[in-house]
Parts: structure tokens; C-alpha cells; sequence
């Protein structure tokens, strides 16, 4: 049986559909427009009560929430793949360092952005919310950029260097929010580097330039 994935272009159900690309699974994707506030309706919310992207269902009809949880999953359940290296080494605490710090610092801040209205009573304070998030998302990926170990080489981009893992899906489609296509090749070249060097992937590309088109 395949995977279901619930998500929309450009959503963070790209960087689940990316690595169900890169293992070779097959999914059956199925759209939830944020356009529409879909994410909100009573429908998606019987499956994923927070009313978020992405959902992805198990072959075995398991629902899988949060994508911090499911890019780990995928990697142990498809270990030929080798998108996570094993339990007891220290590259794979290094990879899920810096995964974990990505979405949990990350992601809030792109909500404040999104819906500022939502972090104070007083509608006046929502742009001030807005560009605050907005300076915080770059703040980020600047630590990354110098604290995280990235080289910058083109034939060594990733995070472990040479080795691709989930956390590089991660760090590559995440700095592109908030305007970071447009501001992150100067300020972050080592970021930049690493997501031309995920984008380039064979099986990864298609799925890339539907979410993040040039």
C-alpha cells in the first residue's frame, strides 16, 4: 500500500513529499489549499485535529502528525536509503541538532508572520509581529549558516559534507520562506549552496520545481 500524504505547494508538506521521493515510495498526495483555509475545515480536522500540514497516513492506516516526527520515521522505516545514520553515532545527533533546532525555532516564527492577528488582541501591533518574525527567521538561519558546520563546497554540501540525510530536505526548503529565496544567497552562501545541491537531486528535483519553481 502506498502512503497518504495531506499537503499543498510550497506548504511544509514539501519536505515529506521530498523524501518519500528520494526513498522511492510510493504516496498518493492529496491537496488541502491553505488558500482556502482547507487546513481548517472539519473534514482535515477529524484526521489532524490542529488543523496543520502536513498529515501523512502509514500503509498500515497510522496517522502521522508534526514533520519532525515523520522525516525520522520514514528514514528508519526505509533504512536502505540511508537518510539517517545510526542511533548511536554522533552524526546522527548532529543531524537531528540542527533538524529539530530548524522547525522548532523556525516554524513559529513563519506563523507570527502568516497570522500576526493571532499573537495580540490589539490589531494595530500586527505589522510590528510581522516584521519582528521576519528578523528572527533570518537571525536563524544566520546561526545556522556559521554554527552548523556547512561547508559551502559544491562536491561536499550537505550537512555530514558528502552524505545526504532528511535534515538537509529540511534545511534547504525552510530558509526559502519568509522571503529568503530573494535574501539568502548573500547572506547565507552556505545554505544557498546546500539547497541547489538537494534541488539538484534526480528524484528530488521534480518534486522541488513543482513546490519552489525558479
Amino acid at each position: 500500500m502506498a502512503y497518504i500524504l495531506y499537503g499543498d505547494i510550497g506548504s511544509g508538506s514539501s519536505t515529506v513529499e521530498m523524501a518519500l521521493a528520494e526513498i522511492g515510495a510510493p504516496v498518493e498526495l492529496r491537496e488541502v489549499p491553505l488558500s482556502d483555509h482547507a487546513q481548517l475545515s472539519e473534514t482535515y480536522r477529524r484526521i489532524n485535529p490542529m488543523g496543520r500540514l502536513p498529515t501523512l497516513i502509514l500503509p498500515d492506516g497510522t496517522v502521522m502528525t508534526e514533520t519532525l516526527a515523520i522525516l525520522p520515521t520514514l528514514a528508519d522505516r526505509h533504512p536502505d536509503a540511508g537518510l539517517l545514520p545510526p542511533a548511536d553515532t554522533s552524526d546522527r545527533a548532529r543531524v537531528l541538532r540542527w533538524m529539530m533546532l530548524a522547525g522548532t525555532e523556525g516554524y513559529p516564527h513563519v506563523t507570527r508572520s502568516d497570522y500576526p492577528e493571532r499573537f495580540s488582541a490589539d490589531p494595530a501591533h500586527a505589522e510590528a509581529i510581522r516584521a519582528r518574525a521576519k528578523e528572527m527567521y533570518r537571525d536563524l538561519w544566520r546561526l545556522v549558516e556559521t554554527e552548523a558546520g556547512l561547508t559551502g563546497d559544491p562536491t561536499a554540501p550537505f550537512l555530514l559534507g558528502k552524505r545526504f540525510t532528511v535534515a538537509d530536505i529540511y534545511l534547504a526548503m525552510l530558509p526559502r520562506w519568509l522571503g529568503g529565496v530573494t535574501w539568502l544567497p548573500e547572506a547565507c552562501p552556505k545554505l544557498a549552496v546546500l539547497g541547489r545541491a538537494v534541488a539538484a537531486r534526480p528524484r528530488i528535483a521534480p518534486v522541488w520545481a513543482r513546490h519552489s519553481p525558479a
